[in-house]
């Protein structure tokens, strides 16, 4: 059976990223449209869009256009959205990178989306850098000045006249984020104009965002979460966003209660921190209404605890970074329930697959979910094969979430089929860190997988294998593996056994790994 969304279906329109954010910008001509949190500087829509637009007359100018890669390797800043709209509206596509991914990391992302320009902060130029002379970046821009880098005012010379750009909007590419998908390492997510902006429709359709509205920045840009939900829906409709460079919870219970705001994206290990920390009754969080929690499940106990502590709505949205990334939410004024994250998207359908027999499955019945639709990817950049096994032939992305429906309609995911580590809402590809780990000089043989954590939801543990008669602790694997890659990748687990279980083929069973630790977690109890 196939399961549509319930509400009717809504009209996307054809215009390019920029077009819709921008549209109706002139009304809110003096609002804050970005606030920088730590130090206050503020850019009105007006100074915004007057910007974006001088920074693609400046892209231009230097000859980047049509399908050219421009990398932002930074923190949230208010100049993020400058970077992040002018090369989309000059005709580029933007590649985000984790601001902690280490020089080989960002490098390695460099090398395969094609990326000609990069921008990133004084801090971490020196990485930057390396990760540019390594991928071949034509010019390394910089925020403010640093030695080494062009600063960012020089591409805010353009004479303020974006270039004339026609878009094939359900074929030309906005962003080119980068997921690990179900398995295996980082691949390009490619996002047209038209998966953008029909995700932006379809998700207002449910989460009417007003202009009188504020929202906190916390969220990474970087990530699509807060690059599309954040600070392309809210400032689509004129709502005003708090940037925060990093979290810290004592300043972001600051921001929030001096500026008033209305509205938390945010993911579980902040919603926990809502619920438990002594701190918050410290601070006045009355203006706050509705908190949305996603890119991890949320514990039923953490959520109602946030709920009853604040008095303002705690609700799941469910989506992916294929999806642009919405598929489903819980509508302002429908009855709300923790566990679950609503319902489909307008515009969207749903399968739930028995992964056994790839039957479809009734209501209440587990199975894989499956998603066609509008905001759906083109696919993965350089990855056909990739994109093959995401995507069948009739135009459903096979997601490896499991879940099922109730009697009402609300959608639960409750566990994966991929082997995705989500270590506080962010992705760790385990074959990424075993070959890391297998580098090490006394590991003989290593897998890595997802062990429960309280407060990050999963981080990820080894299990390894010592070379005979080598000697390593774990505390050795584990600054071994700090040492290489960003700090939500760290192997913060460490169990030494005598084989890895594998299929004769050679595929590491993670699953019976799996399977045993979540068993002697059961006997610690």
């Amino acid at each position: 059976m196939i399961h549509r969304s319930p509400y009717p279906d809504v009209e996307i329109p054809e215009v390019s990223l920029p077009e819709l954010v921008f549209e109706n910008a002139h009304q809110w001509a003096d609002k804050p449209a970005l606030i920088d949190g730590p130090s206050g500087r503020t850019l009105t829509f007006l100074q915004l869009q007057g910007a974006v637009g001088r920074m693609a007359a400046s892209l231009a100018a230097r000859g980047f256009g049509k399908g050219d890669v421009f990398s932002i390797y930074s923190p949230n800043l208010p100049e993020y959205a400058i970077v992040f709209f002018g090369v989309i509206a000059s005709g580029g596509v933007v590649t985000t990178t984790n601001p902690l991914y280490t020089a080989d990391e960002l490098a390695h992302q460099l090398k395969d989306s094609g990326a000609r320009y990069l921008i990133t902060i004084p801090h971490f130029l020196d990485k930057a850098r390396q990760a540019a002379d390594e991928a071949g970046i034509e010019e390394v821009f910089v925020f403010g000045e640093a030695e080494g880098a062009t600063p960012f005012a020089t591409l805010l010379q353009g004479d303020g006249s974006p270039p004339d750009v026609t878009f094939d909007v359900h074929e030309d590419l906005a962003v080119l984020p980068y997921s690990s998908g179900t398995t295996g390492l980082p691949k390009g997510v490619m996002l047209t104009h038209y998966n953008l902006v029909a995700n932006i429709a379809q998700t207002l359709a449910v989460e009417e965002i007003e202009s009188d509205e504020t929202l906190i920045g916390i969220l990474p840009f970087y990530h699509i979460y807060g690059m599309v939900v954040i600070m392309s829906m809210a400032l689509s409709r004129g709502a005003t966003i708090v940037t925060m460079p990093r979290f810290d919870l004592e300043q972001f219970l600051e921001l929030m209660q001096s500026h008033r705001v209305t509205m938390c994206y945010i993911v579980p290990p902040i919603v926990l921190a809502l619920a438990k920390h002594p701190i918050i009754d410290n601070y006045d969080l009355s203006s706050l209404t509705q908190i949305v929690s996603g890119a991890a499940p949320l514990p039923e106990a953490v959520g109602q605890g946030c709920m009853d502590r604040l008095g303002c709505v705690v609700k799941q949205g469910y989506g992916l970074t294929e999806t642009s990334p919405v598929t489903h939410f819980t509508p302002r004024g429908e009855k709300v329930k923790i566990t679950a994250v609503g319902f489909p998207v307008p515009n969207t359908e749903i399968r739930l697959v028995d992964v056994s027999t790839g039957d479809n499955q009734p209501v209440g019945e587990q199975g894989e979910i499956w998603i066609r639709g509008p905001q759906v990817m083109k696919g993965y950049h350089r990855r056909p094969g990739a994109t093959q096994a995401m995507i069948d032939e009739d135009g459903w992305l096979h997601t490896g979430d499991i879940g099922y429906i109730d009697e009402e309609g609300y959608y639960y995911v409750i566990d994966r089929v991929k082997e995705l580590i989500k270590y506080k809402g962010l992705q760790v590809a385990p074959a990424e860190l075993e070959a890391v780990v297998q580098a090490h000089p006394a590991v003989a043989d290593a897998a890595v997988i997802p062990s429960p954590d309280d407060e990050a939801g999963e981080v990820p543990k080894a299990f390894v294998v010592l070379k005979q008669g080598v000697h390593a602790s774990a505390e050795d694997i584990m600054a071994f593996v700090a040492e290489r890659v960003a700090p939500h990748k760290k192997v913060r687990r460490v169990e030494f056994i005598d084989a890895i279980p594998k299929v004769p083929s050679g595929k590491i069973l993670r699953r019976e790994l799996v399977k045993r630790e979540r068993e002697a977690l059961a006997k610690e109890g």
